[in-house]
């Protein structure tokens, strides 16, 4: 009998004790508590780190029974058991300072009744301080410290900064409690989606480890190729291996790259290919950033930053590239190293998120959903049947029905790379080969799209008012087409432009490259 899937399942208890599915991660938690005291790790949303913090929880309580047949059962000094405080934020959503300080007292009362402790302090920091050392009084033993979600409360806000800003300061002012506890703490680790830079909620805890992209600690969420096929090799019968890992694989923090298990037992469920994981949250907000700052959508393929940039997270600045990383629609494909300096390129994951987040771009943009979706549907078509005539009418629909008030707010009329994003994105959301930016030995080619072993070259300008022809006439002198000869069984060139003043396609011209 197969065993169950752990879907949306966080208790490692339930899951050991049920008859579930799970991957050995025990290896890491004697690991961590051979290297040091206090850990951060940063990972998206649904990747399993409640769990592993879970699993830390029933080591440390001494619950040897729940660890038989894995790696810690005889890695581990069952003898002791030690207090734990065990603090998550993942539930619900925090809207008000005062529901944070109201979810402290809930939390802390728990403890309280666990412990039959009976606090003298009113403040929740000196509650939580009280907590430590009461526990370390009583048991007689240091007390470990696990937080899950430590940032949730700040990113249910983080649309209203200034509430946001409430919130981190309220939450810093908790944390801060456990640096001067240190004496009274065995062991202490902190998860979340974000990193928040030391001068903010991390003010104090100097002496906090960020394992996030160490790569000894990179597969400590998530799914190994290897661990996926040995865990539910008695589902994988018929499952085409190289399919599913094209949609799901590649999430790399410097090691080998994993699965979010999320999607992974959801396939294994359903053994459809769906974006389990990007339909569980909508990042309306990056987008709109994404727009604002005329960033354009098919550079996210390739972005490359620096350390400053990739690790911290500050409400007064917010970036871009660093939000998406944390929060887990790019993914480091890439460590350059230049001298001392380390550069990381970053890119999307995998099939998944590349569809998911183009079609969510051009979702923000539409009027009616409806439409939009019609619209992708005829573009499938139109490629099948090669009617560029359909083609240009999909995109000028498209175009026509962005709201001119947007233009007016975006400034974004003039802007090349909006268009281009959008036919990028339409592509995309089709899971179609999309290259941005080929090198060729002319120059760079705008877009490369393959269907069906035929390929679409584009160039993309913008004119003031009326078509001039030159996108055309650039794929033809530039020869761009040279590079794709052999490779694919049909060529057309595509030239677009955009006028300013109509806000829309102008010209529309193809011309089919003959095999010689």
């Amino acid at each position: 009998m197969k065993k169950k899937l752990p879907v949306g399942i966080q208790s490692f208890v339930e899951i050991r004790t049920e008859g579930y599915y799970y991957v050995d991660k025990t290896f890491f938690v004697k690991k961590l508590v051979d290297e040091g005291k206090y850990f951060f790790l940063s990972r998206p949303r649904r990747f399993g780190k409640s769990l592993f913090l879970d699993t830390l929880r029933q080591a440390f309580l001494g619950k040897r029974e729940l660890f038989q047949g894995l790696f810690l059962e005889n890695n581990w000094d069952w003898s002791k058991k030690y207090p734990v405080v065990y603090i998550s934020f993942g539930a619900g959503v925090i809207r008000s300072r005062d529901e944070l300080v109201e979810t402290f007292f809930s939390i802390l009362r728990r403890h309280a009744d666990k412990y039959q402790i009976t606090y003298q302090e009113k403040l929740p920091n000196k509650r939580f301080e009280e907590l430590i050392l009461r526990l370390n009084e009583k048991c007689n033993q240091k007390v470990v410290v696990l937080i899950d979600e430590y940032d949730k409360p700040i990113l249910d806000n983080i649309d209203k900064p200034e509430l946001a800003r409430e919130i981190r300061e309220e939450l810093k002012n908790f944390y801060s409690v456990l640096k001067d506890a240190d004496p009274y703490l065995k062991f202490c680790f902190l998860t979340g989606v974000t990193k928040f830079s030391k001068v903010s909620i991390f003010s104090g805890l100097n002496n906090l480890e960020d394992i996030t992209i160490l790569p000894d600690y990179a597969t400590i969420c998530g799914y190994t190729q290897e661990e996926f096929e040995n865990t539910f090799a008695d589902r994988l019968e018929g499952v085409d291996l190289s399919e599913v890992r094209r949609w799901y694989n590649g999430y790399s923090w410097l090691g080998d790259p994993v699965y979010n298990p999320f999607d992974i037992l959801l396939f294994l469920r359903n053994y459809e290919f769906r974006p389990y994981w990007f339909e569980t949250g909508t990042p309306t907000f990056l987008i709109k950033l994404l727009l604002e700052r005329k960033f354009l959508v098919p550079e996210l393929e390739e972005v490359e930053v620096g350390e400053a940039l990739l690790e911290s997270f500050d409400i007064e600045t917010i970036e871009l590239e660093t939000v998406l990383f944390q929060t887990g629609y790019l993914t480091i494909k890439e460590l350059r190293k230049r001298g001392p300096r380390r550069r990381y390129l970053l890119g999307y994951p995998n099939l998944e998120v590349k569809m998911s987040f183009t079609d969510a771009v051009l979702n923000f943009l539409s009027e009616r959903l409806s439409a939009k979706e019609r619209l992708i549907d005829r573009l499938y078509d139109a490629l099948e049947a090669e009617d560029f005539e359909a083609l240009r009418g999909i995109f000028y629909g498209f175009f026509a029905g962005i709201p001119h008030d947007w233009y007016r707010k975006t400034e974004l009329a003039g802007y090349e790379g909006f268009y281009a994003s959008i036919f990028y994105c339409y592509f995309a959301a089709l899971g179609l080969d999309v290259r941005v930016e080929e090198a060729t030995n002319q120059g760079r080619l705008d877009m490369a799209v393959t269907f069906e072993g035929r390929c679409y070259l584009f160039e993309f300008k913008v004119v003031e008012d009326k078509a001039e022809g030159k996108a055309l006439l650039q794929l033809k002198e530039k020869r761009y087409w040279e590079k794709y000869q052999g490779k694919c069984k049909k060529i057309w060139l595509i030239g677009v432009e955009f006028s300013k003043r109509e806000r829309n396609i102008v010209s529309f011209e193809v011309e089919e490259i003959k095999k010689a």
